[in-house]
């Protein structure tokens, strides 16, 4: 089955609702790399409700991206999904997310760019989300597949999102992220559970030699380490985190960052320290004026 173009074009799903506890909000926190040190009082807040009060719990902003559930708006569309990388994810924040809440989604595609037969097609979404008992917009995402066997289907061949231009000097700042082994095994508890990022069998039929980090994941551990870097860890410094992927991460290697600040905009690059490769292209955190 091959995708078309007018259809996939037509997809969309509204007023969808989701529910997360702090339960959800911690787990998250940890799934990307808070709460490595116990004894760090600075991290405890993204990990440990004191006093047992919500209120306490500080919400890493990249958690955006797992709150939109239940909505299947791509299954149908004929993509293999086997084939499937993540190409870019964009984070609005209207206002600091809450440790808990229920919030309302609509999502729509907005783009289907057909790179060629041999070359793959990149699928662009949007979703807008808002508070359920207030109605007030919460965060906007856009994000991109790459789906690599479903070139040749005959959309256009230009659009999808502009990317960001990093600075040509070298970087103002850089800091490494640490992964553990086995941070795919937990971070797939936030929602993500493709087998891809959890057997070593179904990795090797994609073309891998192990499984691979989520990019959500390496996007949140990114999102982590400017929180600690550069905001101070106050997360609420960050209203808005949009980068671009370019090559996986393996589970326990170590993410380095390099920044660029010019006002309120953080640019940002990462290369894991292994091997040399950038993971992450075109970065911009946007930051609280």
């Amino acid at each position: 089955m091959a995708i078309d173009y007018d259809h996939i074009m037509s997809l969309k799903v509204e007023g969808l609702e989701s529910s997360y506890r702090d339960r959800d909000t911690m787990l998250y926190a940890l799934g990307v790399g808070f709460g490595r040190d116990p004894m760090d009082e600075r991290e405890l807040p993204f990990v440990y409700e004191k006093d047992l009060k919500t209120e306490n719990i500080q919400t890493v902003p990249s958690m955006a991206v797992v709150l939109p559930t239940g909505g299947r708006m791509l299954a149908g569309a004929g993509i293999n999904f086997l084939m499937v990388l993540h190409g870019e994810q964009r984070v609005e924040l209207h206002r600091p997310l809450p440790a808990a809440g229920t919030i309302i989604h609509d999502s729509r595609v907005i783009s289907a760019v057909d790179k060629g037969k041999d070359k793959g097609a990149v699928v662009c979404t949007e979703t807008t989300a808002r508070l359920k008992e207030t109605g007030e917009p919460l965060f906007t995402l856009g994000s991109s597949m790459f789906a690599r066997g479903d070139g040749g289907f005959g959309g256009p061949s230009e659009g999808g999102f502009v990317p960001h231009a990093v600075p040509d000097r070298a970087p103002d700042q850089s800091f490494e992220a640490e992964t553990l082994p086995g941070q795919a095994l937990l971070y797939r508890l936030c929602g993500d559970r493709n087998p891809l990022h959890a057997d070593p069998a179904v990795a090797k039929a994609a073309g891998f030699e192990r499984p691979i980090l989520h990019g959500l994941c390496t996007y949140g551990t990114t999102c982590r380490a400017i929180i600690q870097n550069v905001c101070g860890y106050d997360a609420t410094k960050i209203t808005g985190f949009d980068v671009r992927f370019s090559s996986p991460v393996i589970p326990g290697e170590t993410i380095i960052v390099d920044t660029w600040r010019d006002g309120n905009v953080l640019s940002f690059e990462c290369k894991v320290k292994e091997r040399g490769v950038t993971v992450i292209k075109n970065g911009k955190c946007t930051l609280k004026d």
